[in-house]
């Protein structure tokens, strides 16, 4: 009886600390200058210290606007990453998400759900293949079309076992797991993490001539992983004929060509995929010569679901897929009922409302006005991409301040947007902004370049 009463004192008291801490801790920000102060400091008191993000705060999103916990408002130019390719809170995703999340949102996969064969067959369909493997985010999409290439390799290419190889790109990104940064170029996300995952091999991007040496010198290749568009690098846009001179060399030494659309897919680049031949066609899935070239692994994320919730998928057909067994790969949550009712909502939102056609058509907008300032511009050396996701080059050095500082004045006037790799910015709105908003806002960045001209 004693030791039930000491137990029941030692979590009253454990209860009383924490409860006394979390008051103290929260009458310490609250005498912050401002409501924004004491939300940061508060997830640099009890997070981890992952990134650096703008010094915002956002509480509420629709279509292409963001509002702060100050009720200022905000055109998003970044899209959480091109996940919101549909817009903030679109509101036939919310009613889906309301009506699926009364009624079943996860039975694993130890048991069949009636969504998730109509989300599968919607969805192969729709990208040309004849099947799909379920998971939740990007990473989770790269590993699998990884496991998916090797065990290809070894079953049906004839690869010896554990010694399967997969190619890559100098400059990739593709996730953050440990086997992704083993082949990561960027220290800072490889660095003490350690021992990292062997078997893979880097050529430089948009270089033939390196990926077919490769090739030649490494007969236990299976797969060639590539974006389209490096979008982490900076929108790192290759020659026209990269992707199809990849999808020969990949044919001519009987490889996988993994493509990695988990940013760039989903009407971004102004097609469903990036690597769909005609740009301003946002149905090429009813006439597959539409394809620019067509992968045989298919990697998609991010938009797949609006940026509502993780849904990511592999796509391929039966001779590569059926290498994977009961038992041999899957998750919990991936391919559950909510997801995948979510997942064909954000489809059909892209097709039915044209976003990609909007996403062609503004880009070129968007890019003609910047080169035409460019032309006479100190401060920026150049912009490159394709549709809504595009990026400007700041004249300055990596390591420099620059780019920051201008997103920091972009935020002052307006509009988010976020540095990469130094003296890059990225600008990548949802697909649903408008015409006259794309004005606009080419005009707030403009002026705020000027400022720093």
């Amino acid at each position: 009886m004693n030791t039930n009463i000491n137990d029941i004192n030692r979590d009253l008291l454990r209860y009383l600390f924490i409860t006394f801490t979390y008051i103290i801790n929260n009458s310490m920000l609250s005498n912050k200058k401002t409501s924004q102060e004491k939300f940061i400091n508060k997830e640099k008191i009890y997070g981890a210290n992952d990134y650096n993000p703008l010094p915002i705060v956002l509480e509420k999103g629709r279509g292409v606007f963001l509002w702060d916990t100050d009720g200022k408002k905000y055109y998003d130019f970044l899209s959480s990453y091109s996940a919101v390719n549909q817009g903030h809170c679109h509101p036939r995703l919310v009613k889906v998400i309301q009506e699926q999340s009364s009624k079943l949102t996860l039975t694993s996969r130890a048991f069949h759900n009636n969504i998730l064969g109509d989300y599968m067959e919607f969805a192969t369909k729709l990208f040309g293949f004849e099947k799909l493997l379920p998971m939740n985010t990007g990473a989770e999409g790269v590993e699998t079309s990884i496991k998916i290439a090797r065990k290809w390799g070894h079953k049906i290419k004839g690869i010896k076992n554990n010694s399967s190889k997969i190619i890559v790109c100098d400059n990739n990104f593709h996730g953050r797991t440990t086997t992704i940064i083993s082949f990561s170029s960027h220290n800072e996300s490889k660095d003490s993490f350690g021992p990292h995952t062997p078997g893979f091999i880097s050529v430089p991007f948009n270089d033939i001539e390196s990926l077919e040496q490769t090739l030649k010198n490494n007969p236990d290749v299976a797969g060639f992983l590539v974006e389209p568009i490096q979008g982490e690098a900076g929108v790192v846009v290759p020659n026209d004929d990269y992707l199809s001179k990849v999808r020969k060399l990949c044919d001519k030494y009987n490889v996988l060509l993994m493509i990695d659309e988990i940013q760039t897919g989903i009407g971004r680049t102004g097609s469903l995929l990036s690597v769909c031949r005609n740009c301003d066609c946002n149905l090429f899935c009813e006439r597959k010569t539409d394809f620019y070239i067509k992968p045989d692994i298919l990697i998609l994320g991010k938009a797949l679901s609006g940026g509502t919730y993780p849904v990511s998928a592999v796509l391929c057909n039966s001779d590569i897929m059926n290498v994977i067994k009961p038992g041999q790969h899957g998750s919990t949550f991936g391919g559950n009922p909510f997801a995948s009712r979510i997942a064909i909502e954000a489809l059909k939102i892209i097709l039915e409302e044209n976003l990609s056609k909007n996403a062609y058509r503004l880009g070129k907008i968007f890019r003609k006005k910047l080169r035409e300032y460019i032309s006479e511009s100190n401060i920026v050396k150049l912009v490159r991409g394709k549709g809504l996701l595009n990026a400007i080059l700041i004249n300055d050095k990596k390591d420099s301040q620059t780019a920051w500082n201008i997103c920091l004045r972009l935020k002052d006037k307006g509009l988010l947007a976020k540095p990469t790799h130094g003296n890059i910015i990225r600008f990548a709105p949802p697909l649903v902004i408008t015409e006259a908003q794309l004005e606009e806002c080419i005009g707030i960045i403009l002026k705020t370049l000027k400022e720093f001209d």
